[in-house]
């Protein structure tokens, strides 16, 4: 099998596992949100619609472990520690989280390093760009997060919730101590 084919079979693996991650309500620059349920949810589907262990995969119990560890108990580094272990830190949304964990810990060198390899992995991933335009707002490169405001525009719209957030960061004095 050729190594886009993989590739590809790996990134449709991980969608899947993405959609079925929770929804948490509005977080202020939350990671990837799953997208809204279909209309036929409260369907009854047949045994042969369902795809079975979708939602029980180990990367998708993972995922959530870790979501849960950022986002509801801010444990960073144990989530840094769930993610790695998935397996799949080559992912976007895989090296995202683990780039914001680092930035949030105050590492911000090797939070660069995991935002560069979630954009090298997905160079359309959004939410990459919001939480690297966050860290470049932070380390004070107005510039450079501008230029991440506007790959979000192009990728998102301006009234996105990612583009909304950075737009509002760069809206704020140098030095107003931001914390995302």
């Amino acid at each position: 099998m050729s190594k886009f084919a993989i590739r590809l079979l790996t990134l449709a693996a991980l969608a899947m596992a993405l959609v079925t991650a929770p929804v948490v309500g509005a977080v202020h620059a939350a990671p990837d949100e799953s997208p809204p349920p279909s209309s036929d949810k409260g369907k009854k589907k047949k045994s042969s619609e369902v795809k079975p262990g979708i939602k029980d995969t180990a990367f998708a119990q993972g995922y959530r472990a870790a979501y849960a560890a950022i986002f509801d108990r801010s444990d960073y580094a144990g989530a840094i520690g769930q993610l790695k272990a998935l397996g799949r830190d080559d992912s976007a949304p895989v090296a995202n989280l683990i780039g914001y964990s680092y930035r949030k810990l105050g590492d911000y060198k090797v939070s660069q390093i995991w935002y560069e390899r979630a954009l090298k992995a997905d160079p359309n991933h959004v939410k990459t760009w919001q939480y690297y335009g966050l860290w470049q707002v932070e380390q004070g490169n107005r510039d450079s997060a501008q230029y991440h405001l506007n790959r979000i525009a192009a990728l998102a719209g301006t009234n996105s919730e990612e583009y909304r957030s950075l737009a509002a960061a760069l809206e704020k004095p140098p030095g107003t101590g931001l914390a995302y």
